[in-house]
């Protein structure tokens, strides 16, 4: 996989763009509780700009990897100057230090709140209102035997699980349940305001399975399928076709005809199959033992998207963006619990900072998408990378505002400043934490990278 230079240039700009919004809300929560700052750098690196207000160095630098306030003053040694000064932050009660440390998350929400409230406002959202019903899927059958329920109710849960928004309702729609199992929906009526639930039940068939993934760009250039992955499983351990055939027809069938795929669904009899297929310019035949499979029909749920054209859609998409937190909150422990219980790989939990460069190289590099949908895209992932630093940054590690208020917290509690060495134990334990956690982001991205490429 490669990653262009312009991919590796946004994530950088993004995320020093995003730190230094965390920077800022450390800073702006301390001029409100008026406590001294001595420096407030934008960026790091050497100095492009500087200037002095009100006994604050203020400086613009070369390198946007990120940002830092700095409330101690240090002497000509380097060493931090110990002072009774009572605007230092060391010096203040210790619920304004505990607003001063939650501040930078908080702006990092904020800020993601306000990039989808934008996005929103110009593209429009999705809702967790029910839009249409299929006939033929779950929700067709279950809305037949439900009276309460009509088109435009809102989803409330999935399986008991609370959903926020459209986003955490996908993760649960693929992860919660599986697709042969029962979904049970709880609603709020759009009619009445009254909640009330509806159980969708799959129906299950069998079918052969083909086991490939194909191109839809080339069928009229080729006259059939061209392969671009092939299942293990196909051919009952031994795949027959590869990776650039161009599959043609299945027992005489053409698989571009129409009802091809009801055609094909109902090839229930016999052990094998006869696949006819393209390899380098030739034709060729060959049977394939018929692996079956059983198969739930389609959910059938699909959710209403809006444009913002009055101010009860503004106010709509306002109210999603709000959610946002609450939804990549909900995500990111439900994917944590998917772990512990074997449903989910441990190296997708977490990416550094290749795979988010990786994530952006395939939005920037996308030569199929417009410019307009890349940037839409990029800023959409701006948003949620920003409200996961609040969960990131409130991890007890050093170097992250997470630790700060544990131990704000802790002195609370006890009523009195922790001791030098406990303070010292808790930092070199959490420093532990911080190179486990970058290794292993690492390895994750690697890991993944590996998976995908092969």
């Amino acid at each position: 996989m490669s990653i262009s230079i312009w991919s590796i240039l946004t994530v950088i700009l993004m995320l020093g763009v995003l730190v230094t919004i965390h920077e800022l809300g450390h800073f702006w929560m301390a001029c409100l509780l008026k406590i001294k700052a001595y420096e407030v750098s934008i960026f790091i690196g050497p100095k492009l700009f500087s200037w002095k207000r009100k006994g604050v160095d203020y400086s613009i630098r070369a390198l946007p990897f990120g940002a830092y306030v700095r409330f101690t003053d240090y002497d000509d040694q380097g060493n931090p100057v110990v002072s009774d000064d009572p605007e230092l932050l060391i010096n203040q009660k210790r619920w304004k230090r505990l607003l001063v440390a939650v501040a930078g998350p908080f702006m990092n929400a904020v800020l993601g709140v306000l990039i989808f409230a934008v996005m929103y406002s110009v593209t429009g959202f999705t809702s967790l209102n029910i839009g249409p019903s299929l006939e033929g899927t779950q929700l067709y059958t279950a809305a037949q035997e439900c009276p309460e329920y009509q088109m435009g109710d809102t989803i409330l849960s999935v399986n008991g699980d609370r959903v926020f928004t459209y986003l955490d309702f996908f993760y649960e729609l693929d992860n919660g349940v599986r697709e042969d199992q029962e979904l049970i929906l709880k609603l709020r009526s759009s009619k009445s305001g009254k909640t009330y639930e509806m159980t969708l039940v799959p129906e299950l068939t069998t079918r052969p399975m083909l086991g490939v993934t194909y191109s839809l760009d080339t069928i009229e250039e080729y006259g059939g399928w061209e392969i671009y992955a092939v299942n293990e499983h196909q051919n009952n351990g031994n795949p027959i076709l590869k990776e650039g055939d161009i599959l043609i027809a299945v027992d005489g069938k053409n698989v571009i005809d129409e009802d091809f795929e009801e055609y094909f669904a109902g090839l229930t009899e016999g052990d094998t199959m006869h696949l006819t297929f393209q390899r380098d310019g030739e034709i060729m035949e060959e049977d394939c033992i018929k692996t079956m499979i059983t198969i739930a029909n389609d959910r059938g749920v699909r959710l209403l998207a809006y444009e913002v054209k009055s101010f009860k859609d503004f106010s709509q998409a306002i109210k999603t963006s709000v959610m946002m937190p609450a939804t990549i909150g909900n995500i990111t422990f439900r994917a944590i619990g998917d772990v512990f219980e074997g449903e989910e790989e441990v190296y997708n939990m977490v990416s550094g900072p290749v795979g988010v460069t990786s994530v952006v190289s395939d939005v920037v590099d996308d030569e199929t998408d417009t410019l307009a949908v890349k940037v839409i895209t990029v800023i959409q992932l701006a948003g949620i990378i920003s409200i996961g630093l609040v969960y990131t940054n409130m991890l007890p590690i050093p170097g992250l505002d997470g630790v700060q208020v544990l131990l704000i917290v802790v002195e609370m509690i006890i009523g009195h400043k922790l001791s030098d060495k406990s303070e010292k134990m808790i930092n070199a334990v959490g420093f532990v934490m911080l190179i486990a956690l970058m290794i292993f982001a690492l390895t994750s991205d690697i890991i993944r990278i590996a998976i995908e490429g092969h």
